[in-house]
Formats: structure tokens, sequence, C-alpha cells
């Protein structure tokens, strides 16, 4: 998925320290498509850019496609980080630079590694009438961030239990653990309660989390999380207990230990310094501009750091200008 603000902020992401659980309310986002489909962003935010390794999230929908004209992200760049896509409902179309043509479908994770540099296409089909997803980047650690571009999909299979069902996608929890490779240790899963139901789950205490409520509401050691709010939780407790309301909920629980590197993120690159981030915007828009003009069409893009977008002929999306000042990075 692409930052589609005109003019995105420099994000110079850290970590920040809290005595206890905090409420994330999310802003809205135009993402795109006929009638600029919106979507909740609550990751990054000022005063908490990162959980764990997590950087980015964004919740979307229901949402009708009748009335967004759905998701039509054209292919974009990415750098530096691994994106996971995860549907309740709806079909979602990948394809990518590196070859990688895959269906997103409800309850199955599609995870990409952009590494050095990747461009991928997100459509969702025709038979699509609803959507309603997350869609969330993970920034890779200086070590990994070189690693060639890469595509995995797995499809958790259902955990249940008193009052509870759940998948784990990313790493460990309810009892099970995803196969699917990532460069820093990670907690991602969807979690059903039923209405007024107590689940204490347990989790590595060195982790921080985050708690995403999808539907409903729940309480999160004493705090109230309401639809498309995140909690977060910081590290230091073994068991974490979420409750559902009245109504039930489903929720997202997303975790890692603290990253421990600054990052600078400018609209979809993942970067340690200005001149990294200055040189993959040049490095992009030299494969998709020709005398100065935006190519029509994907397949006359240039190959080069992010590669050609396999079987896509939508217009490349163009990135925005750089602001007037220096992009800094801070811890």
């Amino acid at each position: 998925m692409s930052n589609e603000e005109a003019r995105p902020d420099e994000l110079v992401c850290t970590g920040a320290e809290a005595a206890g659980v905090e409420i994330m309310t999310p802003r809205e986002v135009p993402l795109g498509g006929l009638r600029a489909m919106p979507v909740r962003r609550t990751l990054p935010q000022r005063e908490r850019s990162l959980i764990g390794a997590w950087c980015f999230l964004d919740h979307y929908g229901p949402d009708s496609v009748a009335e967004t004209g759905g998701m039509t992200v054209a292919p974009h760049p990415h750098t530096g980080l691994q994106t996971v896509s995860w549907l309740f409902e709806g079909e979602i179309e990948h394809r990518d630079s590196a070859g990688h043509h895959a269906m997103v479908l409800p309850g199955e994770v599609n995870l990409m590694t952009a590494g050095r540099g990747i461009s991928h296409s997100e459509v969702s089909t025709a038979a699509t009438t609803t959507l309603h997803g997350a869609q969330l980047w993970v920034a890779l650690p200086d070590e990994a961030r070189g690693t060639d571009p890469g595509f995995e999909h797995y499809a958790p299979p259902e955990v249940s239990g008193d009052g509870w069902r759940g998948r784990v996608f990313l790493g460990t929890l309810l009892g099970d653990t995803s196969p699917v490779s990532t460069y820093s240790p990670l907690l991602g899963a969807e979690l059903v309660i039923e209405p007024d139901v107590v689940v204490p789950l347990e989790v590595d205490p060195s982790f921080e989390h985050g708690i995403l409520v999808d539907l409903g509401s729940v309480h999160v050691d004493g705090a109230t999380a309401k639809p498309s709010e995140l909690a977060y939780v910081p590290p230091g407790d073994g068991t974490l207990v979420v409750s559902a309301g009245d109504g039930g909920a489903r929720v997202l629980v997303l975790g890692g230990p603290p990253f421990g590197e600054s990052i600078v993120m400018w609209w979809n690159f993942v970067g340690r310094t200005h001149e990294e981030v200055v040189g993959y915007r040049e490095e992009w828009q030299a494969q998709i501009t020709r005398d100065g003009a935006l190519v029509p069409d994907s397949s006359d893009v240039a190959d080069g750091r992010f590669g050609v977008v396999t079987g896509d002929h939508l217009r490349p999306i163009p990135a925005p200008d750089l602001p007037n000042a220096r992009l800094k990075q801070r811890r």
C-alpha cells in the first residue's frame, strides 16, 4: 500500500517511554480510487511512531466499493521495510517487481519484503463489493534493510478456546506459531472475543504491544479501546489481559521488542538519512519519467532499483515533492 498523501510529513521515528496503557486514536487519510477511499491511520503518530518494528498501520472499511471505488493503488516503490496485508472482507490483487502475483484474501497474510527496493500494485477485484482490512509496515533493522526483495503467503489455521478464536499470522500466540519469516521478533494475530469474555494472553514480557480494535470494544489493563483505536501496552508483563465489551470484539494483536533504531520514514521509503531518502526518490522518478513526463503505462517503466511490476498496466505513482527542509534523523 502506498502513502497517498500529497504532502507527506517527514517522520523521524523513535519509540517513547510509557508508564501504562495508552489509547491512540486514528486520523483519516484518503487512499485513492475513484472517490478517494478513506483509511484510518493509527501508526505513525507524533507521540509514538513505532510498536516494536511495526511503523505504519492503516485500517479501512467496511467500505462499499460502489461508493468508494475500491482500492486502486498503482505501482509505487518501497525500501527498508516489509508490508503486511490482512483482510477481513473482500479481495485484493497483488503484483510486484520481483515477479510475484497473488491474491490477498480474508484470514490469509501476504508479507512482501521490500529490502533494497521493490515496486508493487494493489487493486481490489471486480468481484469485491466490500473492502475491510488492515495494511501494516514493518521497519527492517539496519543489517537487513539491503536484503533482496521477497514475498510470502500464509493461511494460518484457526485456533480457539473458551469464548475466543484466533489466527496467528506472525510470531507466537494462543499456542500457535507462524512460519512466516521476519528480520526482527514480531507478533501479529487476529483475535475474536465473545461478549464479556476475558482472555489472558501469554506474551513475551520484552515485547511492547498494540491492540487494534476492529469491531466492538475491549478493556486492556484498565483502559478501554473503541473501534479503530489502538491500545499501546509497554513491555514488562508476561500476561496481556484483553476483555471484550457486551457486544464482543475483533482485534489485531501486534507486538515486538522496542526497535532500538531511529528511522527516517518519508512517503513509501524507510531510510536512516536525508541523503538516502532523496536518493531513493530520485531513482524512482528516473525510472518512471521520460523527458520530464510520467510514462503512461507501467510496462514503460525503466528497470532500476525498484524494478518493473510484472503484468501491470496502470500509470505508476510519482513521488511527492520533498519538504523544503533537510530530513533529520533523531533518537
